[in-house]
Parts: C-alpha cells; structure tokens; sequence
C-alpha cells in the first residue's frame, strides 16, 4: 500500500507531519521533531464540521443568552471599544463591544430575545 504524507504548521511554528496508508483512513501517524505518534480518529472527529474563516464583520455570540440592553441602532457610527449591547448568561451579564471603528449595519436582536449559540446579533460596515 502506498503512504501519504500531510506536512502539518502548528501554531508554534513546529513542524508535523501525518502519514496514511491508502484505505487505513483512522489509524494515522504524527511525526513531531522525528518523534512518531499513532493516533485513532473517531467517528465525531472525522464527521466534524469543517472550521470557517470568521467575518470580521459579523458579531456571533458563542454562548446562548438573553439579551438585556442594546446601546446602539443600525446606521450608528461607532468606535473601537464602544459599547454596543449586554448579553446575559449564565448569570453573568456580557457586554459586546465594537471591535473597531465602524458603522452598524444591522441590528438582529431586540431586548429579551433570548438566543442560541452561534445567533448572528450584529453585522458592521
């Protein structure tokens, strides 16, 4: 069976690299510094979502909550470290800042709505 290598960045600027045998998809090879290490993949880690880069200009929640003020309306010009509405979770209250300076185009949530994780709250411009 012939071997594949995938060369691997990690983010401490080391070098790896994964070697498959052609139709053994879950048992792989990690070479680290010439260092080998077999790994099994699972199931939930081969069915996986892809990863997405991230828009910079969409505000996404990663926890669910309730929203309990918004600051802002679509069309306001803002600045990096405004202010922009306080999310509610878990207890705890978490204000969402502008991240730079810009102008909010849309505005997807209201007070109360209480929203999943992953809800688009805000889009910029």
């Amino acid at each position: 069976m012939a071997k594949k290598k995938t060369n691997v960045n990690t983010n401490k600027g080391q070098n790896a690299c994964f070697e498959t045998k052609d139709g053994e998809q879950k048992c792989k090879t990690l070479i680290v510094h010439g260092t080998k290490y077999k790994t099994f993949l699972t199931k939930k880690y081969e069915n996986r979502k892809k990863w997405q880069k991230v828009n910079e200009y969409h505000e996404i929640n990663s926890i669910p909550g309730t929203i309990i003020k918004v600051f802002i309306k679509e069309g306001a010009t803002v600045k990096r470290g405004e202010p922009l509405m306080i999310l509610e979770a878990m207890k705890m209250q978490n204000k969402i800042f502008a991240p730079f300076d810009c102008s909010v185009k849309k505005v997807n949530v209201k007070v109360n709505d209480k929203i999943p994780k992953g809800t688009l709250m805000l889009e910029y411009e």
